[in-house]
Formats: structure tokens, sequence, C-alpha cells
């Protein structure tokens, strides 16, 4: 059993909207630093996990598939 909220591959709603008024990412790296992707506009942005865990708001889509 994990306690982690998010895992790889998950969307997930971020607080603010992007620059192009998407606020859906998708998780593509995890590690001390995560690495997301913009589903409106395609950007990559990687910011640290604190960071991340402050600015995310909820779980959209969970990735069950990981194992």
């Amino acid at each position: 059993m994990t306690n982690r909220l998010y895992e790889l591959n998950d969307r997930v709603e971020m607080k603010k909207p992007h620059a192009c008024q998407e606020n859906n990412w998708e998780i593509i790296r995890m590690g001390a630093d995560i690495r997301i992707k913009c589903l409106g506009c395609g950007q990559l942005v990687l910011m640290p996990r604190r960071e991340f865990n402050r600015k995310m708001k909820r779980v959209i889509e969970s990735n069950e598939n990981t194992k």
C-alpha cells in the first residue's frame, strides 16, 4: 500500500492556470524535482517537489497501471 497522493503519469489540476489558461497537467518525471507537461499547450515545467506539493490542487486522473 502506498501513501502517495500522486504517481508518475497522473493528471493533476494546479491551483493557478498556465499562460494558455489550462490548469491540467501530466506528471512525466518524479524525483527530488517533478516535471509536468501542460495539457493545453504542451510546455514542460520543472519544479522542486515541495513547490509542486504547495501548488497542486487535486489529482484528476490516476494512472493505476504503474506496477
